[in-house]
């Protein structure tokens, strides 16, 4: 089977190095694995759950068997530091080996208190072919999610990555193979956007999981409206903290900041908004800032470095349009681009970005209010202005991407 000619690249933010290409699926190879598919579930549950628990336990340890190599290919993909990047190979490991433990208690039939006459029972059923659509921020462990419990519970899976981290998709598909798994019961599909809609419409798919961005969202509803496909939706992110009196400001510092700016701020979870009581806000924001000063933006692949850059050019670029929109309305910059914080990463800086720390006249809390541009608030609790700290939440998604983080306040 013959795919499309478009060509999908995978550029790295780390230098901007082509770190792999791949061919985008065409009509008859997309029509050809869900025919698969099919025909490979009426086998696949009928195989016993202890072998399909076994089968999952052992992709986990062919995975995680590989832990530094993926760690660094992920690094090269979409920028997270080294020092950071196995921990989601771990997070991945923790989550399968959960839902696998409780596999047999979720999967087991639900029967009711006995009623004469009557054998009363409800049976967990298999939906058939489901359709997981993967998020570049957290490729692994957002995927995991959808793609264990769906095999657990004897369904077939094709996996559409997003086009920044392709290759994760094909990780997992040889962490299965080695495993044992049955052809075709875990399929991997690279596809456009186009194509991913008439997969998601297609009534060979039973059901679709995706986790991005609420605009997108609406995008997978519509194309699976009409026939009654089941849906689990994961979308946007809006996630404020607040900081009381009687809190360990150290312990919320520290918090706060990793919250913020941890994957470079590319996070469905990440501090989106700080409300700090105005009895502690200065001293809040004093250690706030001495502790961002003392991250270090740099090339991802160094383990030293605590802060990598965005995804892409676009994104940087969008959260460069941030800051410009605070400083244009009145916030000061406590962590100007100029200090050597930025300084070390001037051979990639069409991708980097820098952690910015402002403050916000008193008035300007009811100005920046209507802007939905601002990722990161800080602000007094009543009434008074606040320091304000955009992020970097990533550009906007296009249609079809997983995109983790809303930007509607």
């Amino acid at each position: 089977m013959t795919g499309t000619n478009q060509i999908r690249r995978i550029i790295s933010p780390a230098d901007g190095s082509i770190v792999a290409e791949r061919r985008l699926a065409g009509a008859a190879e997309i029509d050809a694995a869900l025919d698969r598919a099919r025909a490979a579930f009426s086998r696949w549950q009928a195989t016993p759950l202890a072998q399909r628990i076994a089968i999952c336990q052992r992709f986990v340890a062919a995975f995680t068997g590989k832990r530094e190599a993926i760690a660094a290919e992920l690094t090269a993909q979409m920028g997270r530091p080294i020092s950071h990047a196995p921990g989601e190979i771990g997070g991945v490991e923790e989550r399968a080996l959960a839902m696998i433990e409780i596999a047999q208690e979720a999967l087991a039939p639900v029967r009711p208190a006995p009623r004469q006459g009557f054998t009363r029972y409800v049976t967990r059923e298999p939906l058939g072919l489901v359709f997981v659509i993967g998020a570049w921020n957290y490729p692994y462990l957002i995927t995991v999610n959808s793609v264990v419990p769906a095999l657990l519970a004897g369904n077939v899976v094709v996996l559409k990555q997003a086009s920044q981290t392709l290759l994760c998709a094909e990780r997992f598909a040889e962490a299965f193979a080695e495993a044992g798994l049955p052809e075709d019961v875990f399929q991997v599909l690279h596809l456009g956007n186009d194509a991913a809609e008439r997969v998601i419409a297609d009534p060979r798919v039973d059901f679709i999981a995706f986790t991005g961005s609420v605009a997108v969202g609406h995008r997978v509803v519509g194309a699976a409206a009409g026939r009654f496909a089941g849906t689990g939706l994961e979308l946007g992110g809006k996630d404020p903290a607040y900081v009381r009196t009687d809190a360990d400001l150290d312990h919320a510092v520290s918090g706060l900041v990793d919250g913020a700016f941890f994957n470079a701020g590319q996070s469905c979870c990440g501090i989106e908004r700080i409300y700090v009581d105005a009895a502690i806000h200065d001293d809040f924001v004093g250690r706030y800032v001495d502790l961002t000063r003392r991250y270090k933006l740099g090339d991802p692949r160094d383990p030293a470095t605590d802060l990598g850059p965005m995804v892409n050019a676009d994104a940087a670029t969008f959260v460069r349009k941030q800051v410009a929109d605070a400083v244009a309305q009145g916030a000061k910059a406590w962590i100007d681009a100029a200090t050597s914080l930025i300084r070390a990463a001037r051979r990639s800086e069409g991708l980097q970005h820098y952690s910015k720390v402002f403050t916000l006249p008193g008035s300007g809390r009811r100005k920046m209010r209507g802007t939905a541009r601002i990722a990161y608030e800080l602000v007094r609790s009543v009434g008074a202005g606040g320091p304000l700290t955009p992020g970097a939440t990533g550009s906007p998604a296009p249609a079809g991407a997983a995109w983790q983080t809303s930007r509607r306040h």
